[in-house]
């Protein structure tokens, strides 16, 4: 069994603790704001979840990734200090899953992200896989039908590009893709 260990867990879930601390983010219902570790906690479980199909993979790895996943790209942490406080391999796995915003489009954002998260190992697909499941339990009560929908396109990408990675994750992105559609509004 791809075997994870607590004590690494809990160095990666204290580091994000620390640096997502009062950040939150947009509820279902207007004027509702979620504790952003919601997030972070929700795709750490995803990848936990997941493990057991993939004994060949780094558990602590993935685990340490899911926790720490948009840690540079939304908090004032450097990927260096991760580096140095986690070593390369989680480094590397969080430079993969963060966006280079200095690429002009969603689009283009998405195709380099994917691009470099399929450089990576497995455990950092999962992590990609899990997130977009997480993000997909219902969308921001702000999102016209349009969002919505390129919000679905981009997982279907997502799905496309990383589903061997996981075949359980897989399942479970493609079911809340097949979800989303439900969300969109009458017009």
């Amino acid at each position: 069994m791809s075997r994870w260990s607590p004590d690494c867990f809990a160095q990666a879930w204290n580091f994000a603790t620390f640096y997502h601390q009062g950040q939150t983010y947009g509820g279902v219902t207007e004027g509702v704001q979620v504790d952003y570790l919601n997030h972070v906690g929700s795709v750490a479980a995803e990848v936990i979840w997941a493990l057991p199909e993939r004994p060949d993979l780094r558990g602590d790895l993935a685990v340490q990734c899911a926790l720490l996943h948009d840690v540079v790209e939304d908090t004032r942490v450097t990927l260096d200090l991760v580096r140095t406080t986690f070593g390369d391999a989680v480094a590397d796995g969080v430079q993969a899953l963060t966006k280079n915003k200095r690429l002009p489009s969603k689009a283009a954002q998405m195709a380099d992200s994917l691009a470099r998260i399929q450089a990576q190992g497995h455990e950092i697909w999962m992590v990609k896989l899990a997130d977009r499941i997480a993000n997909l339990y219902h969308p921001p009560f702000y999102w016209d039908n349009r969002r919505i929908e390129e919000y679905r396109r981009e997982a279907m990408a997502i799905h496309a590009a990383l589903h061997p990675a996981s075949p359980a994750l897989a399942d479970r992105l493609w079911a809340k893709i097949e979800r989303y559609r439900t969300f969109l509004r009458a017009e």
